[in-house]
């Protein structure tokens, strides 16, 4: 088998290097139409060779000197993380808050429609969720297929690249983030391990196992790494459920591991309906926790739970409830020791895969008399709680009114009425706003603390819970698949943008279109929003009135979130892209006329003010 080295940079030229065995390169193989390739760092030569296959008379003129920035790239540290510096982006939402705010402001309401590409540069094909991340003038971005790459964030140009070999019998799924501490970058993979990379070639440092995908387990969050600890939570239907765990960030050894569902004879344990522990699954955790430095807490979403059917009908049980914990709950955890802290349950016994399992934004308001952080978080019926971070006390809930399930919610403890006439599983459809794929789902909002402006990407829709046979596939154990429908006061636009003021709990702005929402929100201090949608339409608005100022199309669909970074003082705004992820395979049916590229085609755009 041919092995071919891959290096390059414009001091590097490309030689006749083997890369087997038996070298003494480290580096990663992948393989691709027969070929095993090894893609290595930066390494540039002593002195120019001649071009391979050309005369041997034939000598290559030196290139040009170029900078690499690995050779000036920092060590994250606790204190970066708690306050970023304004041209990094450090985290999926940029830093521990999960507010998707950057403070730069070069590129303004006035002159955005001066945007142009900077650079593009071609991914892994395959669904693309993971957020990139930007220190030092690098960028790090996951691609789909387990790869990492390390990009010139100026240029585009290729740094090095990591490739996973999974086991044979394990197929890719989808990141939506990865994690960058100290001098290493943390990735979770398609077999349920967390890799510690050296950011500054790509070299395995240590590899650790979290679970096993044969006994139920994945992972497609990615890890909140804080205080010397990887944090990441676990996806799937294991018996027993899920769970969070925590490695030591210098030497992957596992320091805590904390069950997300409630078990028997342990606090909350009597929340199952009676059921045994076995029997009890789901609560998956599939997006990143963010972290509050000064209370040293970690904030986690976990799901519902698809096995409804145990649990629709409320046991007689003295002292046993259906509520199910911790499903659709926050939950404060201790870094240090794995203890729960507090929890929240925003809605309890999820009968219709309504999901609080997204972002935990950590805001400073006026609460109780006080300036205090708060958690705002919001599940896929669009209704958002706001809670104390230190106790996780009720403050307030908005309900945007695209639902049609809760009819009232206690204003003091938080508490959640439900329709009982949508209930599923009594053999009746049930006509539920918004459709199971969510009003807003994992696609985060975005919060700017100048004008306390939250900015939500929405989906408008409703579905249909439609009874099957016997024997046929149900999305819910409570025999049903859901369906979609527009909602009955449709008119043709089912993405939207809402801007919310978190303080007064007033409607600043709405803005909608035909192309439902696929990409997360990035707010800036230069007043504007970032925002993509099915239509491979990438769109800046003005954040003070949501009137759109810029757009272009791209190759393909955005499934992530845009973030921005400044390279030696050029504001830069980055975006991946590659289709197949849920938003945008969820609501094709409502918009048949939005044809995208039947051979996706993945990659990361970067663009810039025109100089």
């Amino acid at each position: 088998m041919t092995r071919i080295a891959a290096v390059g940079n414009a001091r590097t030229t490309l030689r006749g290097l083997r890369c087997g065995r038996s070298s003494l390169l480290r580096c990663t193989f992948w393989t691709f139409v027969g070929l095993s390739i090894c893609a290595l760092p930066f390494a540039p030569p002593s002195s120019a060779q001649p071009l391979a296959g050309s005369g041997p008379a034939a000598d290559l003129t030196p290139p040009p000197l170029r900078a690499n920035p690995l050779d000036r790239i920092t060590p994250v540290t606790d204190a970066l993380l708690v306050r970023v510096p304004d041209g990094d982006w450090l985290t999926w939402r940029r830093g521990y808050d999960a507010t998707g705010y950057s403070p730069l402001k070069a590129i303004t309401r006035d002159n955005v429609r001066h945007l142009r590409s900077a650079w593009a540069w071609s991914l892994p094909n395959g669904p693309n969720e993971a957020t990139p991340l930007v220190h030092d003038g690098v960028l790090f971005v996951h691609a789909y297929g387990d790869n990492v790459q390390a990009l010139d964030a100026a240029t585009g140009d290729l740094l090095w690249q990591y490739s996973r070999q999974l086991p044979r019998d394990e197929q890719p799924s989808v990141k939506r983030a990865i994690a960058i501490y100290g001098d290493r970058l943390y990735v979770p993979t398609s077999d349920v391990h967390i890799v510690a990379l050296d950011v500054k070639n790509g070299q395995v440092v240590w590899d650790q196992a979290i679970g096993n995908r044969k006994d139920g387990f994945g992972l497609t969050g990615g890890p909140l790494v804080a205080r010397g600890k990887v944090m990441v939570g676990t996806i799937g239907r294991a018996a027993g459920g899920n769970v969070i765990v925590a490695l030591d960030a210098a030497t992957g050894k596992e320091a805590w591991r904390f069950h997300v569902i409630a078990r028997p004879g342990e606090p909350g344990g009597n929340s199952w309906n009676g059921l045994p522990l076995d029997k009890r699954n789901g609560a998956s955790v599939w997006i990143p926790g963010s972290y509050d430095a000064e209370l040293n807490l970690a904030f986690f979403g976990p799901a519902q739970t698809y096995d409804t059917a145990p649990l629709r009908n409320a046991s007689d049980q003295p002292g046993v409830t259906n509520d199910a914990l911790y499903t659709d709950s926050t939950l404060a955890i201790d870094p240090d020791t794995g203890k729960l802290v507090w929890y929240f349950q925003h809605q309890n016994n999820d009968q219709w895969d309504f999901d609080w399992a997204f972002e935990r934004q950590l805001i400073k308001l006026p609460l109780f008399g006080q300036n205090r952080t708060v958690v705002v978080t919001g599940g896929k019926q669009a209704i958002f709680d706001t809670l104390d971070a230190a106790n996780g006390l009720y403050a307030s809930s908005i309900d945007l009114g695209l639902q049609n399930l809760v009819t009232s919610i206690d204003p003091k403890t938080g508490a959640k009425t439900v329709d009982p006439r949508l209930v599923p599983g009594d053999g009746e459809t049930k006509f539920i706003c918004p459709h199971t794929g969510g009003a807003r789902s994992w696609l985060p909002t975005s919060y700017d603390p100048a004008t306390k402006l939250i900015y939500i990407p929405l989906v408008e829709s409703c579905g249909d819970l439609t009874p099957v046979a016997a024997g046929e596939r149900a999305n819910l154990t409570t025999g049903v698949r859901w369906t979609l429908r527009p909602r009955p006061d449709n008119d043709g636009r089912y993405g939207r943008l809402q801007a919310i003021n978190i303080e007064t709990k007033r409607v600043a702005w709405v803005t909608r279109q035909r192309a439902p929402q696929t990409t997360g929100v990035l707010a800036t201090a230069g007043g504007v929003i970032f925002a993509g949608a099915l239509d491979r339409v990438f769109s800046a608005y003005d954040s003070a009135s949501g009137a759109q100022l810029w757009k272009t199309r791209l190759n393909d669909v955005p499934n992530s979130s845009p973030i921005t970074y400044m390279v030696n003082g050029k504001q830069y705004i980055a975006l991946t892209v590659g289709n197949g992820g849920a938003q945008a395979t969820m609501f094709p049916p409502l918009v048949p006329e939005i044809r995208n590229p039947p051979d996706r085609s993945a990659a990361i755009w970067v663009f810039e003010l025109e100089d």
